[in-house]
């Protein structure tokens, strides 16, 4: 099976397909006439290893379910959840789980490739979702995802949880009422790869673990022999399965850019860049990037990766200064002064969405049905703009973005990198 199927999950959208189209207003309106949830909103977690288990920490009151294709990480979450007597379900196939009536949500905190199918599928089943950054692999994935969340008029958050921190909605709404005057230019500085960290050094192919159902972890991904240096954490640094750094962190420290420049239904207009790469291809995307990402405004948002790049985090500077946020921290010069209180300045009448924590937003918003504060559009969006600068990148040319049909301009290879091929069975449908 391919995809969730189709007689037992997939419901059909009271508007016929048409709740896309729909302006947000009129989506939080119909959103508000379905009935709500149970109290307390039974969640089920779809990986549950590495950033799965903090996810899952998280919530952990509202946790029914787990399900791993690895069953270490199957067995230690179940363990993990135990320790406060709760007992969940486990299971090894996330389908099984969205034939359940007694799960309302499902938390996916899967390698990025399996971020599309697990969202859509659920989605289609009338579970909410709340699926882990960066929301996609490729940028068709984002559009079909929201597709089924407002077709299904479910609730999904992206879990770019930097929305929900104060130092990063104080920075945007002091860039969006132009508190220090215009912005002039944005910097963004990523981190290089962790690769070598966490790996040390290549190792041979091999036989997968016995634990490890290692055909459904690669999914829909292409078959390739297994390597311990290429599952779990690890997959981050090859194409088949994520972006590097640049969709890890690119996914939260982009989206912010996205958030104060007004940019959450729209993104860049030409984006070119370059990066150098593993000289022993031990994996597969950049060590170090440079990238420029132009705005029909005229704003450049120049984006590093890697060793002697920008300063980590993202730098507005203004006509009278300069905004500088990173986690938990806010700096702000005015006139050549450094701001004592930077969370005193006035930001102006332009108000952001205020969520001070990100898990909660999205059980809250299952309840109320708005919008969480990193809706799966936002999500996609943000992604995007990733995935454009790993274009530029590997294609080695200046890329011109139709952000409105979401298309590359003039460049049919570039384009095409927009997309990928699923193995069989699975599908993107």
């Amino acid at each position: 099976m391919s995809h969730t199927n189709r007689r037992s999950f997939l419901r059909a959208s009271a508007a016929g397909g048409t709740f896309l189209a729909l302006p947000a207003l009129t989506y939080r309106a119909a959103l508000l006439a379905d009935d709500k949830p149970s109290e307390t909103v039974r969640v089920a977690c779809v990986g549950v290893g590495n950033q799965g288990t903090g996810n899952m920490k998280a919530i952990r009151k509202n946790v029914v379910a787990v399900c791993d294709v690895d069953k270490g990480h199957l067995a230690s979450a179940a363990k993990e959840l135990e320790k406060t007597n709760t007992k969940v379900a486990t299971f090894d196939d996330y389908r099984k789980i969205l034939e359940s009536k007694d799960v309302d949500a499902v938390l996916c905190t899967t390698p990025d490739h399996w971020h599309a199918l697990v969202t859509i599928d659920s989605c289609r089943a009338g579970k909410d979702v709340y699926c882990e950054k960066p929301l996609t692999l490729v940028v068709a994935e984002g559009r079909a995802m929201v597709k089924a969340a407002r077709d299904n008029k479910r609730i999904v958050q992206t879990g770019s949880q930097q929305r929900s921190s104060k130092e990063f909605r104080q920075a945007c709404e002091l860039v969006r009422n132009n508190a220090l005057g215009k912005v002039k230019e944005v910097k963004v500085g990523l981190p290089g790869p962790n690769w070598v960290d966490r790996a040390k050094k290549p190792v041979p192919d091999g036989t997968p673990p016995a634990a490890l159902d290692y055909d459904r972890w690669l999914g829909p991904a292409p078959e390739r022999p297994f390597n311990a240096n290429r599952v779990h954490y690890l997959f981050r640094f090859f194409w088949d399965y994520s972006g590097g750094q640049q969709t890890n962190f690119g996914a939260h420290d982009l989206d912010i850019t996205q958030w104060a420049l007004g940019m959450d239904e729209s993104g860049p207009t030409t984006i070119e860049g370059t990066a150098t790469f593993n000289a022993d291809k031990w994996f597969e995307t950049p060590e170090t990037a440079k990238q420029t990402f132009t705005y029909a405004t005229g704003v450049s948002v120049h984006c590093t990766l890697g060793k002697g790049g920008n300063p980590g985090g993202v730098t507005f500077e203004c006509e009278k200064g300069t905004i500088a946020v990173k986690r938990g921290a806010l700096t702000v010069t005015m006139n050549g002064q450094k701001v004592e209180k930077p969370y005193e300045l006035p930001t102006g009448d332009t108000k952001l969405y205020v969520s001070t924590n990100h898990h909660q937003n999205w059980l809250d918003c299952i309840k109320s049905r708005k919008l969480p504060i990193c809706d799966v559009e936002t999500g996609h969006r943000s992604a995007t703009v990733c995935h454009l600068g790993n274009i530029a990148i590997r294609t080695g040319r200046k890329i011109t973005w139709d952000a409105k049909a979401e298309t590359i301009v003039g460049d049919k290879d570039a384009a095409a990198m927009l997309t990928k091929e699923y193995r069989k069975p699975w599908a993107l449908s």
